[in-house]
């Protein structure tokens, strides 16, 4: 593999990567650095049995639990595009029965706790100093509680698909449902656009670029077609599905 990032993966002739901002979203995926082996790890080190599906994997870490699946993979992208940022007050979510989980109020103390199926905030008064401890910690309470049904509820359908940004997102919500990003855009002087996706599964691991496996001329790039579906290696979505924050 000789690309090292997100924006070095090569782009079919003809089309360009669109141009982001300085700090934003975009910018940051396109520099997410990817592992030099290309093998899906799940959370708990072992090799996930299919290998098929995926192009390149994103060195961001599952953690060890069996937490971090679709949803929570973008919601973990989201989390360290404003923990580099510094932006503590944006690593926000909402949980599928609606509560708002704050990283920053989570730093000031407040935890949650379950109770007749609400999620109830409180100060525990306990801290811990170092800050990327507190933030994986409050990422495990979000990834248990949120999932594609409170990630369909946070996002806003884009209603013209040449409309589409990077971290833009694909959702099916329901169990079982579906979440993947769309992590670089590019486009040709036709004004057409194609888009990269990643995403992450069940079980937790690795979260990955994956292959088209429809049209492998341009692989692992996607492009809209006349046909509304969208086919992933291991999903179907419909350009309805297209989601922005």
């Amino acid at each position: 593999m000789d690309f090292q990032t997100i924006g070095e993966i090569v782009i079919p002739s003809g089309y360009e990567r669109v141009p982001v901002g300085k700090d934003s979203f975009g910018k940051w995926l396109r520099n997410v650095k990817l592992k030099k082996d290309s093998r899906i790890h799940l959370y708990d080190g072992r090799l996930k049995y299919n290998q098929s599906s995926q192009f390149a994997v994103l060195d961001i870490t599952v953690g060890n639990k069996d937490l971090q699946q679709c949803a929570d993979a973008i919601l973990r992208l989201r989390a360290e595009y404003f923990y580099d940022q510094n932006n503590m007050d944006m690593i926000r979510f909402k949980a599928t029965d609606g509560t708002e989980l704050s990283f920053a109020r989570w730093l000031k103390g407040e935890r949650y706790k379950l109770s007749r199926d609400k999620l109830l905030p409180y100060i525990s008064g306990k801290s811990v100093s170092n800050k990327r401890i507190q933030l994986e910690q409050f990422l495990e309470v979000v990834f248990a509680y949120c999932g594609t049904i409170s990630l369909g509820k946070e996002t806003h359908l884009v209603s013209d698909p040449n409309d589409i940004q990077i971290g833009d997102v694909f959702v099916k919500a329901g169990s079982p449902g579906h979440a993947m990003i769309i992590v670089d855009i590019a486009i040709n002087r036709k004004g057409e656009k194609i888009f990269m996706l990643a995403q992450g599964l069940m079980p937790a691991q690795d979260i990955h670029i994956v292959r088209n496996l429809i049209d492998e001329k341009i692989s692992p790039w996607y492009k809209f077609t006349s046909d509304p579906k969208i086919i992933t290696p291991q999903w179907v979505f419909y350009r309805n599905e297209l989601k922005t924050w």
